[in-house]
């Protein structure tokens, strides 16, 4: 974003939003409309799972679902995922990861309706054992099955990706098939076959360039070559055993990737909707920062310093710089290495900071998408330089489900 887009950047924001004390936080609408585009772009016609995780607000989620282009629910939890579907969000909802929650299990298994809109995760026999501990197959609803593959890189020894499902070969993913398909109560209906190492991981960081975005780079093109073979193997082993509703992959920063893998009928995306700070470093695509949040001046502590209120929204994954917010608007600011994004106050250095007087604003980046919305319970909504309303997160509808 250059330097005269950031700074109409902040006049929209503080205009739309001058009648509201900081901190708050805000969605540009005009970012978010232009990044959904793009996403539907991208998936070159295979229809989008939107990633609750990264959006956690009822409002966003009604209003992407009601794009062409996307359809159904990727859910954290199976709680939430029950609660998105009993509030009309979506009646295809699929929960990401295995659950353990018996009375979100027992509440599935008893209500034939939700049963058919919430589909569970699986990865492991012991998995379904226990749902049928909580809920015996005799008299239940069906229970909707979909089976997690293991799309990390093995290379020397050395283990690329999220550590995530046990079920790695197609043989594997197979025999898991079989039992669930023989077993009273349940129903196999899709494979998730999800790559974090190509996803998750900027190829293009702009702070990272040189011999690690090289490395990356060969990481991420042998592993799609890898996980093409891998993964439509491992697909057409599951369909000899049961008819798939859906085979689903990929996450906002490797759309390009998975939409060309025949094996795959829909892509995952959410991240890409508010672009927070972790999807800058991409060369297939360049997504507009939609989400914000603005933290008060109260100090100005000497010369090139100035403290906000707060800020200390640090995201999770693997410690490191990355995972800090970054101060955005006004641009030119920067965090104190000495003392980080704090609990109570952050200061910012920077020649801008001089500037600043107290109870201006400074505009942050979160650098994920989702957990902004477990920070404040309210994103306003910006257009242009109006304010065209509000929306509760989780948060604010009392939700937290992890």
């Amino acid at each position: 974003m250059s330097t005269s887009s950031r700074a109409d950047l902040r006049r929209r924001l503080d205009t739309a939003t001058s009648g509201i004390d900081a901190p708050l936080a805000a969605v540009d609408l005009d970012a978010w409309d232009a990044n959904a585009a793009d996403l539907v772009r991208r998936a070159e016609g295979l229809p989008i799972r939107v990633a609750s995780k990264s959006i956690r607000c009822r409002t966003l989620l009604r209003d992407v679902l009601a794009r062409p282009g996307f359809r159904g629910v990727l859910a954290l939890t199976l709680s939430e995922a029950i609660w998105l579907a009993t509030t009309g969000i979506s009646d295809d909802v699929v929960v990401g990861y295995p659950s353990t929650d018996r009375s979100s299990l027992s509440r599935l298994a008893s209500d034939p309706e939700l049963a058919a809109a919430v589909t569970v995760m699986i990865d492991d026999v012991a998995q379904l054992d226990l749902i049928d501990a909580v809920a015996p197959s005799d008299g239940r609803a069906d229970i909707r099955v979909c089976l997690d593959l293991d799309c990390s890189w093995r290379f020397g020894g050395i283990h690329v990706g999220a550590k995530r499902s046990p079920q790695r070969s197609p043989t594997d993913l197979a025999r898991l098939a079989r039992v669930v398909v023989a077993r009273k109560g349940f129903t196999l209906v899709g494979v998730m076959a999800y790559e974090s190492q190509i996803a998750g991981v900027p190829d293009d960081p702009p702070d990272r360039r040189g011999p690690r975005q090289r490395v990356v780079r060969f990481m991420q093109a042998r592993s799609a070559t890898e996980l093409r073979r891998r993964r439509a193997a491992a697909v057409e082993a599951v369909r000899q055993e049961s008819d798939l509703e859906f085979v689903n992959g990929g996450g906002t920063g490797s759309i390009e990737r998975t939409v060309a893998d025949s094996a795959i009928s829909e892509v995952t995306a959410g991240s890409g909707l508010l672009a927070p700070r972790l999807f800058d470093g991409y060369a297939a695509f360049d997504p507009q920062p939609a989400a914000f949040f603005a933290m008060p001046v109260v100090r100005r502590p000497g010369r090139g310093v100035v403290t906000v209120s707060g800020g200390g929204y640090v995201a999770s994954g693997a410690p490191g710089d990355d995972r800090l917010p970054v101060p955005w608007v006004p641009e030119g600011l920067r965090l104190d290495k000495s003392e980080g994004a704090g609990e109570a106050q952050t200061p910012l250095l920077g020649t801008v900071a001089d500037t600043l007087a107290i109870g201006d604003r400074v505009w942050f980046r979160h650098a994920k998408a989702g957990e902004l919305a477990e920070r404040f319970d309210t994103y306003f909504l910006v257009r242009g330089e109006r304010l065209a309303g509000s929306a509760a997160t989780y948060r604010g509808d009392g939700k937290t489900f992890l």
